[in-house]
């Protein structure tokens, strides 16, 4: 005696069982951390004082080489490229690794940048520090109190 399956119109494949159809059925296979742009960017800290505004970016293993700091009109642009091959001959074997790492981030800059000056940046134990001075007009501010009528 034969019996009919309904076939289901929402699954892919109607044979499979229970244990595959939530991948099948996932539409958040890509959504995961690794898929997300933001993942492949460093940690980035922006700091404002007085003076200017101090940002840092965590780039571990990076050098000073490997980094590119450009302001463009009132956009800083920060950018890290990252090669390293190896290689290692043995009597029956040859192994070769590579690793290839890179990021790019651009930031628009407040008006109270002032681009003419000299940025100053640093890089020491894995985190590059930028630091960037305010116009003169910008640092004194002062408070005014207006009466209320």
């Amino acid at each position: 005696m034969m019996s009919l399956i309904k076939l289901n119109q929402n699954r892919l494949f109607p044979w499979t069982n229970n244990g595959l159809r939530p991948f099948f059925n996932d539409d958040n296979l890509f959504n995961t951390p690794f898929f997300e742009e933001d993942a492949l960017l460093p940690a980035m800290n922006v700091k404002e004082h007085d003076e200017g505004f101090d940002i840092e970016f965590v780039a571990p293993g990076f050098t000073k080489k490997d980094f590119e700091v450009t302001i463009d009109e009132d956009v800083l642009h920060i950018c890290g490229e990252k090669e390293k091959e190896s290689e290692e001959t043995e009597e029956a074997y040859t192994r070769k690794e590579f690793s290839y790492n890179s990021f790019e981030r651009s930031l628009k800059l407040p008006k109270s940048v002032n681009t003419d000056q000299e940025v100053k940046a640093t890089y020491k134990n894995g985190i590059l520090k930028l630091n960037l001075l305010k116009k003169e007009a910008t640092k004194e501010v002062t408070k005014k109190v207006i009466e209320v009528v």
